[in-house]
């Protein structure tokens, strides 16, 4: 078979180890010729595509990023955007496309299975979010990069007797908040699912401060909702091809009212981009070589609008549609944790 590959969305530590793996079996077991798409969607409506062999994927799953580039392009948002996608595959006689990218990019890859383009997903979000898969491949990493972040904040935090606010990724879920929260010892964390108490962050900054230990740490995923103000967002940002605004100064605008509130020194961190930047973990290298994997054994049993999850110990597939339903979130379970750690206030 000749398979086509892209990456759509953000990149995520990863993406390479699903390239790798899906190339290397598909040659080698199955005799399959591929092909990557550069920049996400936008590769396959410019025709724009690089060979991919044992020879240029070899040692790239050690590698962070994408090697096929990506991008936020909605094909369905461009005028015979869906046309162009199936020309331009039927023109390089594709016979299946694997597409690794999160929500957004999955719902092209439905909507494509559904008019005849064979298909198949690999989820990939760096917050973990996507329905029915237990962990994404570059989550590990982001948690990792931010729980480092996290200890080396409360040694600057305690030497100068300040609040620092550190802002992580989470648009919806607050996975990446509550990992290295809990695992960087942060005194308040703070997800999307729960809208913030100021009182109560307050509350237990004022015990740290009661208790002899003059300083605090507090983990905000960038999706939390402020009391009357909601999400923060980029103001000057425009929204990307799928509706989305970027968020951003969650952090800074918590900082702001927590030294409003009680008069400690309080500052912000912006982890931003660094969580999904650099090499993956080994978690996530095996991991993703398992979606890579699985992903071309899905084109071979041609598992249509079908994606690749985690599902305990085992790699398995579900519909795209039951996937992008709804977003995978924290529950009571994960607050009860986050409660259990904090101080009685």
């Amino acid at each position: 078979m000749r398979v086509a590959l892209l990456t759509g969305g953000g990149d995520c530590p990863g993406l390479n180890a699903v390239i790798y793996a899906a190339v290397k079996k598909g040659i080698n077991h199955y005799g399959d010729e591929f092909i990557g798409f550069l920049n996400g969607w936008r590769g396959v409506l410019d025709n724009n595509w690089i060979p991919l062999t044992l020879e240029s994927t070899d040692g790239i799953q050690l590698k962070g990023g994408t090697i096929l580039h990506s991008s936020r392009t909605n094909v369905k948002k461009i005028p015979g955007g869906i046309d162009k996608v199936q020309e331009v595959l039927k023109t390089n006689k594709i016979d299946a496309l694997i597409a690794l990218g999160g929500d957004d990019t999955q719902s092209v890859t439905m909507f494509l299975s559904e008019h005849g383009v064979p298909s198949v997903g690999v989820p990939k979000t760096i917050d973990n979010d996507i329905n029915g898969t237990d962990t994404t491949f570059g989550f590990d990493t982001a948690v990792m990069i931010a729980t480092e972040a996290i200890d080396r904040i409360h040694t600057t935090a305690d030497s100068h007797n300040r609040v620092v606010v550190v802002e992580v990724m989470g648009r919806d879920a607050g996975w990446i908040a509550y990992a290295s929260g809990v695992a960087g010892g942060a005194h308040v964390i703070l997800v999307p699912e729960k809208e913030i108490d100021i009182d109560h962050v307050c509350a237990l900054l004022k015990y740290n401060y009661d208790h002899g230990k003059h300083y605090g740490v507090v983990v905000v995923a960038e999706g939390c909702h402020l009391p009357e103000v909601g999400q923060v967002i980029d103001e000057g940002a425009k929204l990307d091809s799928f509706g989305h605004a970027r968020l951003s100064g969650i952090g800074e605008a918590l900082a702001e009212l927590i030294e409003k509130k009680t008069g400690y020194e309080t500052r912000s961190v912006n982890l931003g981009h660094t969580q999904r930047g650099g090499v993956p973990t080994a978690y996530d290298r095996t991991l993703g070589q398992r979606y890579g994997l699985h992903a071309i054994d899905m084109v071979h049993d041609k598992k249509w609008g079908r994606i690749a999850v985690l599902r305990g110990l085992d790699i398995t597939d579900i519909t795209i549609k039951e996937a992008i339903a709804s977003n995978r979130r924290l529950d009571q379970r994960f607050f009860d944790v986050i409660a259990d750690l904090e101080a009685k206030v």
